[in-house]
Order: C-alpha cells, then sequence, then structure tokens
C-alpha cells in the first residue's frame, strides 16, 4: 500500500496541492468508491484488502486521519494519544460525521493492568428546556426536519472534555504534540473527497448558517468539488487555544461564548444552550456493558448508550441456537433477526439515560431471562410480533412506548498500539453536518433529536428517553472491545464499531457474529452483506447474490426492505500472528499499521 510514503510526504503533499489547485485524488487510490450509499442499481460491495501487521494499527474513516493516528503510534504515543490525533483530523476531513461539536463513546483496554474502562463524552440537553422541547403551542411533535437543522437540536459538546479525561489517564505525549497534524491540515487546506463533496450536493446550502454555508459552498451554492482544497484557519485556532489551555479553552471564555450566542441567535430555530451549561459539562467514565458469547467475553458501551446492552441482548438470545458455518443462509439469518428484534423491543421500553431512570440492566441481561425470551425463537419461522419483555422485579406499566426518531450518522476508530492497549472509539455529531452550523470553525451537534420528541406515550406513561434539563439523550454509539479468558486472565481479541443511527447495533452485531460463528477475518466480516431486523422489517443491504435470501424471507413473513445499511464498520483482530484489520468498503476508511 501506498499509505505510509503518503504520511512521510503529507506536508509536501498538501502545500503542493495549494499551489496548483489540483485534485488529490492519488491520496485516496485505495480507498473504495465513497459514496454514502449504494448506487440506485443493486451492486455487489467493493472489497478492500485484508491488512496485518506485527506492532500497532489504527483503522479510521479518512486516510489523512488514519496517517495521523499512526504517526503519534510512532512517536510513542499511547492508543489513547493516536485517538485523539485521528479525532482532530477527522473534524476536518470528514466534518459531516464528528467532531469536537459533538459527542463520543470510548472503551480503552490497559494492557499492564489489564483494566477495561469506558468513558462517556455524550452531550447533554441544556438547563433551560424541558419535556416539551420538541412541542408545538399545541402539544403536537414538531416534525423532525423543522428541528433536525436548528439551534433547537444542539446539545452540549462533549467530545474534548472526554478525550481530555481519557488522556489524564493514559496519555504519553503531551497533549498539544496531538494537535499538531490537525492544525497543519487546517491551515494548510485538504482536497476534498468525492465523498463529500457528493454529500454537500445532495443537502444542498439553504440548511446551512451562513459560516457553514459560506465554508462548504462558493458564492453562487455550488458544493466544494472533489479535489478542492479546502482551508480552515479558524479551527486552526481554536485548536491551537485547546492545545495551549486545555479543556478550560472550550467550555469557558470567548470560544464558549461564541458557541452559546451562535445558538441563541440560529435563525432556522433559536435553541437554549448557554455558557452555563458549557462550563458545567463533565465527561464520565461508565462502566461497559459485557457478556461471555461462545467464551468470547465482549464489551460494549454502557448507558447512555444503548449500544452495549442491546448487542449483548442480541447475542445472547442467539446462542441457543446453531447458527451453522455459513454467513445469510436460513435459519441462521431468521434467528439472528429476531433475536435483533427482541432486543430492539426492549431497548425501547427501557433504555435512557441511568442518571435520570431506574434502567434495569441487570434484569435485562440476566441469564435466566435472556434464555426464558430465546425460547420466542424457533428456527425456521418467523417470531409474529416482537414485544418488550418484563425483566426481573420490573412494574411492566413503569414505561411508555418509545417515540424516539433515530437517524444514522457518526464515525468510528479502532487503534492498538504496541504495547497492547487498545482504543475503541465512536464519535458522532448526529445526522449528516450535524445542525448545520459553525463555531469555531468546526460544526455543532443535533444530537437533541436523540430524544423522544413526546414525553409520554398515547396511555399517559412516561417515556424513558425523554427530553430533560442536563439529561443525555439515549445513544446507540457502541465502541466494541472483545476478549478471550476471563476477567482474572483476559487476552485482547477484537476491537471494533461502526457509525450509523441504531444500524450501528446491526452492523457491530453482524460482524461479531461472522468473526465468532462463522470464522470470518476481519475485512471479511466487513465486507459481508448488512441485515438487520427491528419491528416487523427485515433490512438486506443490496446485493443481487442475495435475491434469493430476500425472497426466502418475504415467504417466512418478514417486510423485507432492501437498502444501503451504509456502515463504517472499522475492525481489528489480535491474532498469534499479530494485527489483522478491516475497513469498510462502503466509505473511504483504511486499515493501517507497522
Amino acid at each position: 500500500m501506498m499509505y505510509p510514503m503518503i504520511r512521510a510526504l503529507r506536508p509536501l503533499l498538501l502545500a503542493l496541492l495549494v499551489l496548483s489547485g489540483l485534485p488529490a485524488t492519488a491520496l485516496a487510490q485505495d480507498a473504495a468508491p465513497s459514496d454514502t450509499r449504494q448506487p440506485e442499481a443493486e451492486s455487489a460491495i467493493a472489497e478492500k484488502p485484508l491488512v496485518k501487521a506485527k506492532h500497532e494499527m489504527v483503522v479510521a474513516a479518512h486516510p489523512l486521519a488514519a496517517e495521523a493516528g499512526l504517526e503519534i503510534l510512532e512517536k510513542g504515543g499511547s492508543a489513547i494519544d493516536a485517538g485523539i490525533a485521528v479525532q482532530l483530523v477527522l473534524n476536518l476531513v470528514e466534518p459531516q460525521s464528528s467532531g469536537i461539536g459533538g459527542g463520543a463513546f470510548a472503551l480503552y483496554w490497559e494492557k499492564e493492568s489489564e483494566s477495561l474502562a469506558g468513558f462517556d463524552g455524550r452531550e447533554t440537553a441544556p438547563a433551560a428546556v424541558d419535556e416539551n422541547l420538541f412541542l408545538d403551542e399545541n402539544g403536537k411533535p414538531l416534525k423532525f426536519k423543522e428541528v433536525v437543522a436548528s439551534g433547537k437540536s444542539i446539545g452540549t459538546p462533549g467530545v474534548v472534555a472526554m478525550m481530555w479525561k481519557m488522556h489524564q489517564r493514559y496519555g504519553k505525549l503531551p497533549w498539544k504534540d496531538l494537535f499538531q497534524p490537525a492544525i497543519e491540515i487546517a491551515d494548510q487546506g485538504f482536497p476534498v473527497s468525492e465523498r463529500l463533496s457528493s454529500l454537500l450536493r445532495e443537502m444542498g446550502p439553504n440548511s446551512f448558517t451562513e459560516a457553514a454555508r459560506h465554508y462548504f459552498f462558493d458564492e453562487t451554492g455550488q458544493a466544494r468539488p472533489e479535489g478542492y482544497v479546502l482551508k480552515n484557519p479558524a479551527f486552526a485556532e481554536t485548536l491551537r487555544a485547546i492545545a495551549q489551555e486545555g479543556p478550560n479553552a472550550f467550555y469557558s471564555g470567548e470560544l464558549a461564548d461564541e458557541i452559546a450566542e451562535t445558538v441563541a441567535k440560529d435563525p432556522r430555530a433559536p435553541g437554549k444552550l448557554s455558557a452555563q451549561d458549557l462550563a458545567a459539562y463533565e465527561a464520565k467514565e461508565r462502566n461497559p456493558a459485557c457478556v461471555l458469547y461462545r467464551k468470547i467475553e465482549v464489551c460494549g458501551a454502557g448507558l447512555p448508550s444503548s449500544g452495549g446492552i442491546t448487542v449483548g441482548q442480541i447475542l445472547k438470545l442467539s446462542e441457543p441456537f446453531d447458527l451453522g458455518k455459513k454467513p445469510l443462509t436460513l435459519p441462521p439469518t431468521q434467528i439472528v433477526a429476531d433475536a435483533m428484534r427482541l432486543a430492539f423491543a426492549d431497548r425501547g421500553e427501557y433504555l435512557a439515560d441511568s442518571d435520570f431512570v431506574d434502567v434495569p440492566v441487570k434484569g435485562l441481561l440476566d441469564p435466566a431471562y435472556l434464555a426464558e425470551r430465546a425460547k420466542l425463537i424457533t428456527p425456521g419461522k418467523r417470531l409474529p410480533e416482537a414485544e418488550p419483555g418484563i425483566p426481573p422485579g420490573v412494574d411492566p406499566d413503569r414505561f411508555g412506548k418509545d417515540a424516539t426518531d433515530e437517524r444514522p450518522g457518526t464515525s468510528h476508530i479502532s487503534i492498538v498500539d504496541r504495547d497492547g492497549n487498545a482504543l475503541s472509539m465512536t464519535t458522532s455529531i448526529e445526522q449528516a453536518f450535524g445542525a448545520r452550523t459553525m463555531a469555531g470553525g468546526f460544526l455543532l451537534n443535533n444530537q437533541l433529536t436523540d430524544f423522544s420528541f413526546e414525553p409520554e406515550d398515547k396511555q399517559g406513561r412516561l417515556i424513558a428517553n425523554r427530553v430533560e434539563p442536563g439529561k443525555r439523550p439515549r445513544s446507540s454509539m457502541d465502541p466494541t472491545i472483545a476478549f478471550t479468558g476471563t476477567e482474572s486472565g483476559r487476552t485482547l481479541r477484537y476491537v471494533l464499531g461502526s457509525p450509523g443511527g441504531p444500524g450501528i447495533i446491526l452492523f457491530n452485531a453482524k460482524t461479531l457474529f461472522a468473526m465468532i460463528d462463522w470464522n470470518l477475518d476481519p475485512q471479511a466480516a466487513v465486507d459481508l452483506a448488512n441485515f438487520g431486523a427491528v419491528g416487523n422489517t427485515f433490512m438486506l443491504e443490496k446485493d443481487p447474490a442475495l435475491d434469493e435470501l430476500a425472497g426466502e424471507l418475504g415467504a417466512l413473513g418478514y417486510k423485507v426492505k432492501r437498502s444501503a445499511l451504509t456502515s463504517g464498520l472499522h475492525v481489528i483482530a489480535v491474532t498469534e500472528d499479530g494485527l489483522e484489520g478491516g475497513a469498510d468498503p462502503r466509505r473511504e476508511g483504511v486499515a493501517l499499521g507497522n
């Protein structure tokens, strides 16, 4: 591959691009076609090669970001150090997906102490909101499109606080050094990718506020074309301030005031995020949600992410059954689909921010409860309806029927350093380009739309994931790390995660089944067509090779929906011979290692 050479020559290449204005498609020669969706005509996914390394590896959503992370590892940085550098570069080159104006979850495995830590950098609702935030004057829920691109949807960003918290515990290189790759790229510019340009063309300029519109579009409203060298001096200054002063430069002072003013004066619909909300923000450590599946301990993000619990339920509900050795066949695909349906039913009923809601986590993962729920699954026969269960000790009428409208977005970073430490980090500003407004050179999130727009259901029961001041909206982000062995002697096995809104849960589960049950390597597991079921709908990725399977599922009574299911899976497997990395061919990601 050409990436190590590109990394060494990056400053020169970027300088030449700035001078020439020529496209930089050579920088991503090894990347797959970069549309966010599959073409309308069904076609098989273009596969990427499995990447192997001996000592260290980074898998991220853009070559320049992965190169920045590998550069930090080569300088002796930890997986945490590299992850921070990757996130900051992604803020530039993949701005539609993540950045310091949003939130994140992370798991970190420290090999020396054999400890697994979970970090929560999820956004919080402003102190001035109430459960009626997304209701109109008649008490009816607003339409999603009315609030998604507005100040009303913006929560308190958590990425900077979470990165600082992780670095204080596990960082090796100086904090300021981790900002240099992104500062360099922001100053010199980077070539706009085909994926970014096509997304901008699709979105159009009208939903963006003035600063964001000026950055992403020309004076005629045309999206920045592929190869256009995009500079961001405002973001470079923001990064310099945070590099020198730490998170205080973000959560107080001029930048905090600018963020708050941007939200309060949003011309589309003002929001309530204040400078006081920023000053009060706290990233938290959270216990990961872990289950033992076929002698592999799989750990995902804990609440307020629903990812770890829901993936854990899917695995355990499937465990009593033989899933065979070949993927995407029946009955294994139907078994997994019904497990997903049951797990999502529980997710909608019970899961929310556990600082505000008494979530029955222990009951939801109780072996006896899951064993009883698994009896609802019959191989070869579709489960007619997937209703929430009643975990041990739970009042069945305690929570109302969920009304959350979730949309895809996000990015994922997987890293293993030469000391055997691992970072799995899923990071997001929510739907593409977040709230489509900028402060300090970066986009702000629209994560408050991850709350239920309605505070109660038709029976008058309060919905667990309703809006409350200071509350964190339920997330699907699920950074995942898996081990062989036990807590007294764990051995790192897999590091993985994906973007995709609630699809993250389906994508992660598919990949774990592919590697554990179907013995696929990381790249083959990522390449495998995405599938999953929620409610009464079975979603299956477009691929003519799956037409027969789609027909068989339809015959079982599923409503089969063929769609893109654009994941961004990034996986590292630790083997006896070293590291193996898989990057999703549906996006621009790459796996790089030494």
